[in-house]
């Protein structure tokens, strides 16, 4: 800073750190309302004494509020070519705005209305990746441990923000040793498809 930035003698104390008071109140806001939107995605919410979470099912791992899951075979054993998984999910404008928390992503195609109305896709889209990860959460629902080793995805069309989307996955290869290769694509609500892909995955024993 220099001497002309200076804040000169007679500027009272209490000014400055007023000014410091309520900029780190505003960061402090922001933090608490993006952590709230982070915990709405996952299907959290908080109360007004303490936000303290309380989880609306007893188990996040296989469902939530308009979550479905569909499969063919309940057990590990069972898996082969044919057995598939499918998972379903809205994707709301919570569920984007965190995954712009927890990614660093703030295109502005995702966020603001206004920018995004100018675009070739004329409203707000999601996150690419956010449709994809979608894949992720299917293949999390076949029966075992399922471990992620690679994926290769061809993007189709945009997701519209509160669009109800559906990832199926299905075995087309055994590739022994517990690994498996399968079709991996994510439709909306009129079947079009929107991702189109492949994925092949480890499937262990589920840990005792």
């Amino acid at each position: 800073m220099s001497e002309s930035e200076s804040p000169s003698d007679e500027t009272p104390v209490t000014e400055f750190v007023g000014s410091w008071s309520d900029a780190s109140k505003h960061v402090l806001n922001s933090y608490v309302e993006a952590n709230k939107a982070i915990l709405a995605s996952m299907g959290l919410s908080g109360t007004e004494e303490g936000d303290q979470i309380e989880p609306p099912v007893t188990e996040l791992t296989y469902g939530s509020v308009g979550w479905s899951m569909d499969r063919s075979v309940e057990t590990r054993e069972e898996l082969g070519v044919g057995e598939y998984v499918e998972f379903t999910k809205p994707l709301t404008d919570a569920d984007v705005h965190a995954f712009a928390q927890a990614s660093g992503d703030t295109n502005r195609l995702h966020l603001d209305d206004e920018y995004a109305a100018r675009s070739r896709f004329g409203d707000r889209i999601v996150h690419g990746t956010l449709v994809g990860g979608l894949i992720s959460a299917a293949l999390a629902r076949l029966p075992g441990l399922t471990i992620y080793l690679s994926e290769s995805l061809e993007f189709k069309g945009p997701a519209m923000i509160g669009s109800v989307l559906t990832a199926r996955c299905e075995i087309v290869e055994d590739l022994g040793e517990n690994k498996y290769r399968l079709t991996a694509n994510v439709t909306n609500a009129d079947g079009r498809t929107l991702i189109d892909g492949e994925a092949v995955v480890l499937i262990d024993e589920m840990p005792e």
